[in-house]
């Protein structure tokens, strides 16, 4: 298993496709979720990926919401349940500090993933909302 951090320009095509064909099987696929995943947040996304045998097992993009903010989003892990989740986001907190310098990280996390949220110091912030029918809440982690 390999740790991956890459700027959209620096993904190679297998690398791109093996991302998106996750982010498909999780939210797509596994979530019975239609909606465009392809929104052009890519482009300016720092893409931090674990890969394994040339397939991509955990995942998630950041990028800027404003100056002092990075957000969080398509944060997914193909197999559950092995605690790779909360290294992938231990590890991409790290990552975004030391690349990204934000004050803060923001994320528009799914209600049943609050205390995995939690457990890495990030707190509700708003009341619950629907997006793309699944109830969601915002979370910042201040630094």
């Amino acid at each position: 298993m390999e740790l991956k951090i890459k700027y959209f320009n620096e993904l190679n095509t297998v690398e791109l496709y093996e991302l998106l064909k996750a982010r498909a099987e999780i939210f797509v696929v596994e979530q019975n979720c239609v909606y465009q995943d392809l929104d052009d947040l890519d482009y300016d996304s720092l893409h931090i990926f674990y890969e394994e045998a040339g397939k991509v097992i955990a995942y998630l993009r950041a990028f800027r919401k404003d100056e002092e903010t990075i957000q969080v989003g398509r944060v997914l892990t193909v197999t559950h349940g092995t605690g790779l989740g909360g290294k992938l986001l231990k590890e991409g907190i790290k990552q975004i500090r030391d690349i990204m310098n934000p004050k803060c990280i923001f994320i528009k996390a799914q209600c049943y993933a609050i205390g995995y949220y939690e457990r890495e110091g990030f707190k509700v912030c708003s009341d619950e909302f629907l997006e793309d029918g699944i109830p969601h809440v915002q979370m910042q982690l201040e630094f």
